[in-house]
């Protein structure tokens, strides 16, 4: 099983700040978790991920190779 991807989440007014969320996944992994709507700040819903976008401002899940 290849793990070359890794999924990072990104801040829109701290573009310098990147928070690793998974260090190793393939690439349907980090996709499947990418498509879940609690993985960006304009489609989340639980109340922790709207308190981290009043916190942090807008954030979302991305992925890349590691």
């Amino acid at each position: 099983m290849d793990q070359g991807y890794k999924v990072v989440r990104f801040y829109f007014d701290r573009p310098d700040y990147r928070r690793t969320i998974v260090a190793r996944c393939t690439e349907a992994q980090a996709q499947a978790h990418c498509s879940n709507p609690e993985t960006s700040s304009s489609t989340c819903q639980r109340a922790v991920n709207k308190a981290r976008t009043r916190r942090y401002g807008q954030w979302f899940d991305g992925y890349t190779v590691r």
